[in-house]
């Protein structure tokens, strides 16, 4: 059998017209699109795998994808090959080579998401694609404040939609949830372990009826608690979310990087 190496890359994409990362038969995706690239560059069909499955219509800056390939071409050919190959709303930042042992998944410590909210009355073509319009103005201190019964390792079961419903575990362990407000531009930071189909746009719902006077932060506090999926929400629009990074043990860029 042909000797084979392990590569990840890194990946910038705008989620707008893909039914998420996960290849689906007949819809268009991040994953079918990356390994069509990559058979055209090297001439081979090989499976790829994301550290984040991101939900159809949701965009990322860090996205983490790792495969095998007997190919010899060096990182930068495919950096600029697969860039090449690659429809322009999808792109490879940077290559790696990694130890045979590497799960781009498994041996991830945590995902960090952003929701971007345009808090405006008017809206912004410019801004549309990677916003969710909120006209009245929110109350950061009090969502910042809800944010924070967030934090730490809880059962998350409010905050998957109800198609989630079976899954097998849903604790999860936050680490940072927080608001920050930049002009018209609200963003909702969130880092955990791994996530739930959907926490984070659940989240982000509840957050803005608590923005908005239409919950109150113990309200919020108490949707942890309930653990009944479906609770939280309503379900934010995928166009705000973004997958901004995914982080490992040791930083990427010790590892073998020829760019």
């Amino acid at each position: 059998m042909a000797k084979t190496t392990k590569i990840l890359l890194i990946m910038e994409y705008d989620g707008t017209g893909y039914h998420g990362f996960q290849w689906q038969n007949g819809l268009p995706s991040i994953q079918g699109e990356v390994e069509k690239a990559l058979e055209r560059l090297t001439g081979e069909r090989r499976r790829v795998m994301a550290a984040s499955r991101t939900d159809a219509g949701v965009h990322a800056k860090g996205q983490v994808v790792g495969f095998r390939t007997g190919s010899a071409l060096p990182l930068h050919n495919f950096v600029n090959g697969l860039n090449h190959y690659l429809p322009a709303d999808i792109a490879v930042k940077a290559a790696y080579r990694m130890d045979d042992s590497f799960n781009v998944r498994r041996d991830a410590l945590s995902r960090e998401y952003s929701y971007y909210i345009l808090n405006s009355p008017t809206r912004s073509p410019m801004r549309e694609a990677f916003s969710y319009l909120v006209g009245s103005l929110l109350d950061i201190e009090a969502m910042n404040r809800a944010s924070q019964a967030l934090i730490g390792e809880h059962d998350f079961a409010s905050f998957v939609s109800r198609n989630g419903a079976s899954i097998k575990s849903t604790v999860r362990r936050v680490l940072r949830a927080e608001i920050e407000r930049d002009g018209e531009l609200v963003v909702f930071n969130m880092v955990a372990n791994s996530f739930l189909p959907h926490q984070v746009r659940n989240t982000v719902g509840a957050l803005i009826r608590v923005g908005l006077g239409k919950m109150s932060v113990d309200e919020f506090r108490s949707l942890v608690d309930v653990r009944k999926p479906a609770t939280a929400g309503p379900t934010a629009p995928a166009q705000g979310l973004c997958l901004t990074r995914v982080n490992y043990p040791a930083p990427l860029g010790g590892c073998d990087e020829d760019l």
